[in-house]
């Protein structure tokens, strides 16, 4: 599986982007230290821009930015063979067909090294009005197989977004039980209630969790 399968299973923009905030509302509760979670989301990452991100803590990452625009997506699995450390820049076709509408996420500092490579090995896009996700013309290297660029292992919870993928993959991560029905009710972008906090969390409370919600822009209503 490569970026290219990944692009045919995602929803469209918006779809996506409320997925990703509530998957950050999920591990605000699960992990009430920001350090340590996976996902994460700023509703408010520029004046017009809300920006997803994932990191492992091993040196895989992804951030998605959400604008008036359209969304781009921007991934770096750390042991891909297309890595741009290993190909001196990022790996061909990877960013060469990003629109100009995008260009300023490809140069954007928080994306790239302290060179200004762009740290990518993993890259699609969808513009406002577009009916489909997009993604270079890339060769794959040869002796790869499986999960060349990462794609599948960066983006297996955005290309199953079912509560049952959440939990399984929270469970793991975290090592505790999750409830599956408390999942399945902030995927759903439904407001948060004492009860569901308690149901994924019983150590904090929903007043903890203020900060969170307006960083993220979970629905209150």
């Amino acid at each position: 599986m490569t970026v290219h399968d990944i692009a045919r299973c995602l929803p469209e923009a918006a779809v996506l982007r409320d997925h990703c905030r509530a998957m950050a509302m999920l591990e605000a509760v699960l992990s009430p230290e920001w350090e340590d979670r996976y996902c994460s989301f700023d509703a408010h990452w520029s004046e017009a821009e809300a920006m997803a991100s994932m990191r492992n803590g091993s040196g895989d990452e992804y951030s998605i930015v959400f604008s008036a625009a359209g969304a781009y997506v921007r991934g770096f699995a750390h042991e891909s063979p297309m890595s741009p450390y290993g190909e001196d820049g990022p790996w061909p076709g990877v960013l060469d067909d990003v629109p100009d509408v995008f260009r300023s996420c490809v140069e954007e500092p928080a994306f790239s090294d302290e060179n200004g490579t762009p740290v990518v090995t993993a890259c699609m896009w969808r513009e406002a009005g577009d009916d489909h996700w997009r993604t270079g013309t890339i060769d794959f290297p040869e002796a790869a197989t499986g999960d060349p660029d990462g794609a599948a292992f960066l983006f297996g919870l955005l290309a199953d977004r079912s509560a049952e993928a959440f939990q399984q993959w929270a469970e793991d991560y975290y090592e505790i039980p999750v409830d599956v029905e408390a999942v399945r009710h902030v995927l759903s972008s439904r407001p948060l209630t004492e009860e569901v906090v308690h149901a994924l969390n019983p150590e904090i409370t929903l007043a903890d969790l203020a900060g969170d919600i307006t960083e993220i822009g979970y629905p209150l209503e």
